[in-house]
């Protein structure tokens, strides 16, 4: 029930963030220029490409532990390398790193239809590997699942538990609904952006949490086992040949992901921020170099660092849903002025005061402020699972109370010059 209400949020929130783009066909850090200004729109941009270029790290060390199991499996010599480390990672992990790393950067380089194409291939492979590996874990557990504690909760008790793991799904998918208008903005149509995530967020999310079930609750059954990362899936399969599929599906998902949501972000924010000096291509290997200096795999093993300095930000991305949204569907109604967004004419719409919008400033401040109370403060830490709604709901609001009502807004259309950049 939590999965299948959390998609049915994720559904929702990723379709009016979709429909911005494809109404406007402009990216995110230009998006953003409509609420904070021209000039003000660099800090949602960056804030969000802050996050994406830790968590690319992150996400690339992690497929980087799979790939060492991989690598072991097929060269057994290969296990002496795990015993020298070199700034906190094994040589063997340095290697895995940037193997991925290369191949990453590679896919990127070629442009948004590069990323599109890998995005349409990584899926039915995917699907159909861990349906396999379900399958044979179903076989080897005997047909029978295990769980490791009844669910006991009724009520209201047992729904507050149901909505809080729902909102945290969406928590957890909030940086990539914030700037989904980077992924749709050269789509057809508002109902291909509908189809396209009825397929991927409700029906898909159901599909792998059923496997997901099936892999953790027939280990469980084989052994006692309880899967706590990809690692733990591919570490506990005696099938050699098996084990290579799974392990080589599990790095073809997480660079789909990584791509997706920690990837395309910073390097348009980066673009955004020294249009001069970076086009996409080149912003990409920059957001990628800084990825790979922080020493991602420091960072992970810090709870420190996790929570204060990534929790802290990802603390405004829900006030900054909240603003953009509110501004686009509630103040403007949709109306656009497309062409506007690409001047810095102190005259244009967006300008502002002195290209920023205060009242987007005076909105974000204080909905930031009490959604890092959520993260940090242990008396709230019950409702911390809300926070993303919560947080995004006030930024929402604070904007509302804030800005100017009653205006008429120029709406026109930029086709020609903003889905023709979204080719390159």
């Amino acid at each position: 029930m939590a999965l299948l209400l959390g998609a049915a949020f994720l559904f929702v929130l990723l379709s009016l963030s979709g429909f911005m783009g494809t109404r406007t066909g402009i990216p995110f850090p230009v998006m953003s220029r409509i609420s904070f200004g021209t000039r003000g729109a660099q800090i949602p941009a960056l804030i969000r490409g802050g996050v994406a270029i830790a968590w690319f790290g992150i996400q690339t060390y992690l497929a980087s532990m799979v790939l060492d199991v991989m690598l072991i499996t097929l060269f057994p010599g290969l296990q002496s390398l795990k015993e020298q480390v070199v700034l906190g990672l094994p040589l063997l992990g340095w290697i895995s790193f940037s193997i991925l790393w290369v191949v990453q950067v590679l896919i990127a380089c070629w442009g948004m239809e590069s990323i599109r194409k890998y995005e349409a291939f990584a899926g039915p492979v995917i699907l159909l590997t861990f349906i396999a590996l379900a399958g044979w874990i179903f076989y080897s557990a005997k047909w029978t699942l295990h769980w490791s504690a009844p669910f006991e909760s009724s009520g209201g008790a047992m729904w507050l538990q149901i909505l809080g793991a729902a909102s945290l799904w969406v928590a957890i998918y909030g940086t990539f609904v914030l700037n989904f208008c980077d992924f749709t903005r050269a789509a057809t149509s508002s109902s291909a952006v509908v189809k396209g995530n009825f397929w991927g967020i409700p029906i898909n999310m159901l599909i792998f949490g059923l496997i997901v079930v099936i892999l953790t609750g027939g280990q469980l059954a084989i052994d006692g086992t309880l899967i706590q990362s990809p690692t733990d899936i591919v570490q506990n399969i005696p099938n050699k040949p098996l084990l290579m599929l799974a392990s080589l599906s599990l790095l073809i998902l997480t660079i789909a992901v990584n791509l997706m949501a920690n990837f395309v972000a910073p390097a348009l924010a980066l673009a955004n921020l020294m249009p001069r000096h970076l086009n996409f291509r080149r912003a990409a290997l920059v957001s990628a170099v800084l990825g790979f200096v922080i020493l991602p795999w420091n960072l992970y093993n810090s709870p420190l660092v996790i929570v204060y300095f990534l929790g802290g930000l990802g603390s405004f991305l829900g006030p900054l849903f909240g603003i953009v949204m509110a501004d686009y569907w509630l103040i403007r109604k949709q109306r656009v002025n497309v062409p506007a967004l690409y001047t810095h004419d102190p005259a244009g719409p967006y300008h502002y005061r002195n290209g920023i919008n205060p009242k987007a400033i005076q909105a974000l401040i204080p909905s930031s402020l009490i959604s890092l109370l959520f993260a940090f403060l242990p008396t709230l830490q019950s409702l911390s699972q809300f926070s993303w709604f919560i947080a995004a709901g006030l930024g929402a609001l604070f904007y509302w109370m804030v800005a100017p009502k009653g205006l008429t807004y120029e709406d026109q259309d930029g086709e020609a010059i903003s889905v023709a950049s979204a080719k390159h």
